[in-house]
């Protein structure tokens, strides 16, 4: 996540950017932004990652310090558990990372001026969706544009058939239907970027390589494991968000999820009934998504890097999956794979705006493992992983 929002376009510009990955944490100077090192939970005095936690205790995951503070329980590659501070707020760009400069940023913050309604509820109005015109000052046609694949981005940010309209009014009545909100969807995304910020300050995340490999949240073990790219992703939006992790997330369901949609598809053969359950509990994102969710409602479409509403509820334990089956009967795959298709109005808008991309340059190739596209000095498209990578 970073704080200046000009593109990045231009030779040295582009080459800066590429190096950025190449850096290394800095500590803040300013003493009041270190991380305390001692907190309360459950009226013990417990020290804080990178200290293991007595042997036995397993507070509970995400929890609240007596001194305010948003923490998960973690399990190191030691295999000890840990106690990480992932408070959700706003806070500075206070970690050099290459030439540049990541940090927690506008956490909070909700597009008010072309949301209100978002802002004061945490869901949007659908009539002011409706006619919404533009965001960020940006026309909606022009953000669809920029979202579909192969253009801001090599995967996308939006599928061919969908418009940045269509997926906001799709996916705000996913989350009505699961009776959330988006900033319940955000914050255990954000909990997550602020664990891999803490582990970056510290010097325990490499490239490839977590010092974390799973944390716990409402009872469930999720697994993570993240890598850093060269270079950032810029946003489809006129603002600040930018990416440059590419994070997985996963989990196993317990005895009694499995039965329940064992129960609600019999009807499928077994392999897919496999895929609903790896649709629900596997998330490919960066850190550019939940800054989405929260201030604008918006997952991304049906891309590899869409973090859908139903899958976050299902695999941080949000909602019983009892109740989730019960609010899409028997309609939970399609749920999770129909997209979200334009309007004809706004496909025609977008048509009429076709890419220019350099003629002695190909379109950007895409594949599993790539998500972003940035441009090096000699004008070579350079694929880079995505989902805020």
């Amino acid at each position: 996540m970073h704080a200046h929002s000009s593109q990045l376009r231009g030779g040295w510009r582009w080459f800066l950017v590429a190096l950025a990955a190449s850096g290394t944490a800095a500590a803040p100077s300013d003493p009041s932004l270190r991380t305390p090192t001692v907190v309360t939970i459950q009226e013990q005095q417990l020290a804080v990652y990178p200290s293991p936690l007595p042997s036995g205790l397993a507070p509970p995951s995400p929890g609240t310090t007596r001194e305010g503070h948003e923490y998960l329980v973690v399990r190191t590659a030691a295999g000890a558990r840990s106690v990480v501070l992932v408070t959700v707020e706003n806070g500075p760009l206070n970690l050099q990372y290459g030439v540049e400069k990541i940090g927690k940023g506008e956490q909070v913050k909700v597009n008010a001026d072309d949301f209100p309604t978002l802002a004061a509820t945490g869901l949007h109005s659908p009539a002011e969706l409706e006619h919404t015109a533009a965001i960020t000052g940006k026309p909606v046609g022009e953000i669809t544009r920029l979202g579909r694949p192969g253009m801001a981005s090599g995967i996308g940010f939006l599928a061919e058939d969908e418009d940045i309209l269509s997926v906001l009014r799709g996916d705000n009545e996913l989350v009505s239907r699961l009776g959330l909100k988006h900033p319940d969807l955000a914050r255990p995304l954000f909990h997550v970027w602020n664990l891999l910020l803490r582990e970056y300050e510290l010097g325990k995340l490499g490239r490839f390589k977590d010092d974390v490999g799973s944390f716990w949240y409402h009872g469930r073990e999720i697994h993570l494991r993240s890598q850093r790219t060269k270079g950032f992703q810029e946003s489809i939006f006129n603002d600040e968000i930018k990416g440059a992790f590419d994070i997985e997330l996963w989990r196993e369901l317990d005895e009694g999820e499995r039965s329940v949609l064992n129960e609600a598809y019999a009807h499928l053969i077994t392999a897919d009934r496999a895929a609903i359950i790896g649709r629900l509990t596997r998330l490919r994102t960066g850190e550019m998504q939940p800054y989405y969710i929260m201030r604008y409602g918006f997952y991304e479409g049906h891309t590899e890097y869409r973090v859908d509403p139903i899958a976050i509820a299902v695999t941080f334990g949000l909602k019983p999956l009892s109740e989730i089956e019960k609010a899409f009967p028997a309609e939970v795959d399609r749920a999770l794979t129909n997209h979200f298709t334009t309007k004809a109005k706004m496909q025609g808008e977008i048509e009429a705006k076709p890419q220019q991309w350099p003629a002695h340059e190909p379109p950007p190739r895409t594949s599993v493992s790539t998500r972003r596209v940035t441009r090096t000095p000699d004008s070579q498209p350079v694929p880079v992983s995505g989902g805020g990578q």
